[in-house]
């Protein structure tokens, strides 16, 4: 018997490849740098390097040097195409080391686009605009039923023919709202909404200040407290993952944005470690919408260490997207439709992958999955799709469908969100979601939100497993905005409740929490079953005023088994 031969010869080491940004032209200065990134990553991608690797300081990008793509953003306002400052397209194992640069970006553009790439780390860099997408004026004065605001000196504005207008980004757009902020940075309750409608009559004074025809003491304003003024259009998130899998984020932060800070859509596996958004010195607002934000997606996404503030939206929502069923063709056969006007295109199945059924009227899952044999794309809001199988009985027009398989898992973890309009976090998504050890500060709106629907923003995916431990709650709830009525609000929307058999969200745990807070409903719940709400200490202290009858439960129809804590 012959001995096997063992080699002892040493395997060289594979080097590394990391490329300098600095020797493609990516300098820190004044200078635009779009086009010569955009042959840094072109050098990337042949190289297949392993590493880019910028020099500290302020690096500048103009749309004229973008590179224009068409593809459909869920959740925004469509756009015939994006210009895209960084398009990080069909790469693997590349990693972006920023070492605390600082990326400003000129003009209407998205940022940054991971699409058709794996293990994707960026690091150590922050994201901002050279002008930002709203407006900020400090109230100085009111009286005789007038306003003064005096504008900050980012802001970018005209007065013409008594009417006001933002002017960032070379876009004109009217004033559709404005949102108040103590000199501290926290929101100021103004009403329902805290949106305040702010189309008034305007006339520039000397310097930079603007009188308004309003008396804003009527709306509980002062002088002193800051309005942000701005409209409800989202043309470009400034970051985008587009199947994407197993991307990171260490330490990367947004100032401001075009719409979502962070959008993902068809991706899996995302980590976020440190960063998030927060303010830029001298301004009260962050991002125009949400300041994460995931659709459709699946794997295990991962937020731990990061600051969400002043955004005027979210810190977090993860959902699916489910399409309404227009029209049954064959047993077989169906054509759906994207509802919602700002969610559409993109894809929400493929071939293979397997569909659950959703009765619309009452919300309640069909229990029979059914897997894609082919999608057809009739435009891009219909689909025509075809099963392997028959549809199951009782479902056709007026029902909805989403992808079973498309569903994440969600780790939100050590967090801080505070001063931000809205909610602080929504999830709906079956998969296990843990929200540990965070801390939500003067949330406007409810701290957390378990929503769904197949009826208005037809964003789905039946919670069956959540935990909410550990947390603290800092006086949220000082407005009530959309399906928000407590501190953590589990609220989807069912038409036809009464006619419901079975709960759409199930196994919430709240528990070893600590609330701070005025006289709110600390959990209101609709269509829920398996509720725990216990080991949670309370705290009162009557800041602002209460809200409905201050009691610390609204429990409504369709819940069964709520275990809740007795709360004096």
């Amino acid at each position: 018997m012959t001995a096997a031969i063992i080699s002892t010869m040493a395997v060289p080491a594979v080097m590394a490849i990391e490329l300098n940004a600095a020797d493609y032209g990516v300098c820190p200065g004044g200078k635009d740098c779009g086009a010569a990134m955009l042959k840094l990553l072109d050098a990337a991608r042949e190289k297949k390097a392993d590493a880019i690797n910028l020099e500290p300081g302020e690096y500048h990008f103009h749309q004229v040097s973008a590179r224009d793509m068409q593809f459909y953003v869920s959740n925004h306002d469509q756009q015939p195409k994006h210009p895209v400052a960084l398009p990080i397209t069909r790469m693997q194992s590349l990693e972006i080391n920023g070492n605390g640069a600082r990326f400003i970006f000129h003009g209407l553009m998205l940022p940054i686009v991971i699409q058709d790439s794996r293990d994707i780390t960026i690091n150590d860099l922050s994201i901002d605009y050279a002008e930002p997408f709203s407006s900020e004026g400090r109230i100085v004065a009111i009286s005789n039923g007038q306003t003064i605001l005096e504008m900050s000196p980012a802001s970018r504005y005209t007065v013409e023919n008594n009417r006001f207008f933002l002017t960032n980004n070379g876009r004109k757009d009217s004033v559709q709202c404005a949102l108040a902020f103590e000199a501290d940075g926290r929101m100021v309750p103004t009403g329902r909404g805290g949106d305040m409608g702010w189309n008034y009559t305007a006339r520039q004074l000397p310097g930079n200040r603007v009188q308004f025809r309003i008396d804003a003491a009527q709306k509980g304003l002062s002088p002193g407290q800051t309005l942000v003024l701005r409209s409800y259009y989202r043309p470009h998130p400034g970051m985008l993952l587009y199947r994407a899998q197993n991307t990171t984020l260490n330490n990367v932060v947004f100032h401001d944005s075009q719409g979502m800070a962070l959008i993902a859509q068809r991706s899996e596996d995302i980590t976020i470690r440190g960063g998030g958004c927060i303010r830029a010195k001298g301004r009260m607002h962050t991002t125009a919408a949400d300041a994460t934000h995931f659709s459709n997606c699946k794997g295990h996404i991962s937020v731990k260490g990061a600051t969400y503030e002043a955004m005027m939206d979210d810190a977090i929502n993860v959902h699916a997207t489910c399409l309404g069923i227009q029209k049954v063709e064959s047993p077989r056969t169906f054509i759906a439709r994207y509802m919602h006007g700002q969610a559409y295109g993109f894809e929400v199945m493929e071939p293979g992958e397997q569909l659950q059924f959703i009765h619309g009227p009452t919300l309640e899952l069909n229990p029979q999955l059914r897997q894609v044999a082919s999608v057809e794309v009739i435009d891009p809001r219909h689909v025509r799709v075809t099963l392997t199988e028959d549809i199951p009985a009782g479902i056709g027009a007026g029902d909805a469908i989403e992808n079973a398989d498309w569903h994440p898992s969600v780790d939100f973890c050590e967090n801080t969100i505070r001063h931000n309009r809205a909610r602080g976090a929504l999830f709906t998504t079956p998969s296990p979601v843990r929200v540990i050890g965070n801390h939500f500060d003067h949330t406007h709106g409810s701290a957390i939100l378990l929503a769904g629907d197949a009826q208005g923003w037809y964003e789905s995916g039946a919670c069956q497993d959540v935990l909410i431990q550990g947390n603290t709650f800092r006086h949220g709830l000082t407005g009530l905005y959309q399906f928000t009525d407590a501190l953590i609000a589990i609220c989807p929307e069912v038409r036809r409740i009464q006619q419901q058999k079975d709960a759409y969200h199930r196994n919430v745990r709240i528990i070893d929490n600590t609330f701070i807070t005025h006289q709110v409903p600390l959990l209101s719940a609709t269509s829920a079953t398996k509720v725990t709400f216990q080991g949670n200490k309370v705290e009162h202290r009557n800041i602002y005023p209460r809200v409905g009858t201050g009691r610390p439960y609204l429990i409504k129809n369709g819940c069964s088994e709520m275990n809740l804590q007795e709360i004096k």
